[in-house]
């Protein structure tokens, strides 16, 4: 019996020994098992929260540059607005300036001496190569004002292209602005003490015109175009310079500078053949340019004597003296007058004082005339 016991019992620790091992085997691959599918599941919400976040975050940039572009095209059409408000203002006040230069009217200054606004109005700086600077200023103001409404509709004229457009705008609204800044310095130099509120309301605009600009085309923009605008600053004040100092006059020395006007009473009188002559210059279109400080010219009146040098078409140069800032009258500048006395006969001009038998020959003058006239 002991020894049937000890053959039946020895198989049960022999397959307990083989059981154990096998089932915590089993058990240890189900936990892993598990460990790794938790792992999987942790790392694919981890991945899939990682990607939601990435199309969050790139949704937002579209977004925000939806936002951007938006914000910087409301801009720039805001700027071509103020360009095209701008440029109309100063067309009007231009237009108005034309015409009272074109009609030799007294410009209304609500603000100030108006006898300053005049002098400064019509004084040698007025016109640029005897082209009038406020007929410059209506184009100018006219083409920024068609440029900036065109730009705001997004349509410009003769297929020039929006981009053109815009540097167009640049180009014109640089130039404009270096002229004022040239004027100013003018007023500030050459007309101390006087006031010209169309001359600084014109500066306002332009100086406006270009900020505008600039705002429109972007600041990056305008960085690249630089060298263009620097180029166009120089051509505009060379231009300028070059054209004031051709005006100038050569014949007043630094003495005469703060000269009042006045005038001289011819002594002699006048002969029969100064009469006619006198009548004949006038009837032909004949003119004197002379100046009220030119003794050649008292002289040139003299020999006329006293009733025909009445019925002579004579310029005066300087009606309202000689002054620092006050030059010659549009006429003379027009004239291109080298010295004074000069005569104009025929389309003919003739520097310095000339007998009356040469103004007769030349004019055309014969005793008929001096006949009939009798």
């Amino acid at each position: 019996m002991a020894s049937l016991i000890g053959v039946s019992s020895s198989p049960f620790p022999t397959q307990t020994s083989h059981l154990v091992p096998s089932r915590s085997t089993s058990i240890s691959s189900l936990l892993q098992l598990k460990r790794d599918s938790v792992r999987r599941l942790l790392f694919l919400r981890v991945s899939c929260s990682s990607r939601k976040v990435e199309d969050a975050e790139t949704e937002s940039e579209s977004e925000s540059k939806v936002v951007v572009s938006n914000t910087s095209a409301d801009t720039s059409i805001s700027a071509y607005n103020w360009c095209a408000a701008l440029g109309g203002v100063g067309f009007l006040e231009t237009s108005y300036l034309t015409y009272l230069k074109l009609t030799n009217s007294e410009a209304f200054c609500p603000v100030g001496d108006g006898s300053s606004c005049s002098n400064i109005l019509n004084s040698s700086y007025s016109a640029v190569f005897g082209v009038p600077l406020p007929l410059i200023g209506v184009i100018a103001y006219g083409v920024v004002a068609v440029l900036g409404i065109q730009l705001g509709q997004k349509r410009m004229p003769l297929g020039i292209g929006e981009a053109n457009g815009r540097l167009l705008l640049l180009g014109t609204s640089t130039s404009m602005a270096a002229a004022s800044a040239y004027f100013l310095y003018i007023l500030s130099t050459q007309f101390s003490g006087e006031f010209c509120l169309y001359c600084l309301a014109s500066a306002l605009l332009s100086f406006g015109l270009f900020i505008s600009s600039i705002k429109g085309l972007g600041s990056q923009e305008v960085q690249k175009e630089v060298g263009l605008q620097l180029l166009i600053v120089l051509l505009v004040v060379s231009t300028l310079n070059n054209s004031y100092s051709a005006s100038q006059p050569t014949t007043t020395s630094s003495a005469m500078t703060e000269l009042e006007y006045f005038t001289t009473e011819i002594t002699s009188p006048s002969t029969p053949f100064a009469i006619s002559l006198a009548k004949h210059l006038r009837s032909i279109g004949a003119k004197m340019y002379g100046a009220f400080w030119c003794s050649h010219c008292q002289e040139q009146k003299e020999m006329f004597g006293r009733e025909a040098s009445k019925l002579l078409d004579y310029v005066e140069c300087f009606p309202d003296g000689v002054k620092k800032g006050i030059y010659m009258a549009n006429a003379c500048q027009e004239a291109k007058l080298e010295g004074f006395p000069t005569w104009v006969i025929n389309g003919e001009v003739l520097s310095g004082e000339k007998k009356l038998s040469e103004l007769a020959e030349l004019s055309g003058f014969t005793m008929k005339e001096i006949t009939e006239a009798k």
